[in-house]
């Protein structure tokens, strides 16, 4: 294996980096490996497969099923008549008048 060392490290970060691997009981140095190793190697296989990034989100719902959405027949599409109006409605005219034809 090899060894990294990091200059400069904000002392925020550190803190951080701290508190995270008191958190998991881990000492810095471990928690600073899962890190890199979720950001570069999880992360990388997680892009490759869509599939797989889906059951491990949802692997805690063991139980758990979708329920069947009941398939219905389509309904009719309505039936458009393009055909010329022989009696424009109320709306095309103006004062008793018809202000224009019906652009069909």
């Amino acid at each position: 294996m090899n060894n990294i060392t990091l200059q400069n490290l904000d002392d925020d970060i550190k803190n951080l980096l701290q508190k995270r691997a008191e958190a998991h009981g881990r000492s810095l140095e471990e928690e600073a490996k899962e890190i890199l190793r979720t950001v570069l190697i999880e992360n990388q296989e997680n892009t490759l497969n869509l599939a797989s990034v889906i059951e491990r989100r949802f692997a805690h719902f063991v139980d758990f099923e979708l329920p069947d959405i009941p398939k219905e027949p389509l309904r009719e599409p309505p039936m458009v008549c393009f055909q010329t109006l022989r009696s424009p409605p109320a709306e095309l005219k103006k004062g008793g008048e018809v202000s224009q034809s019906p652009p069909f």
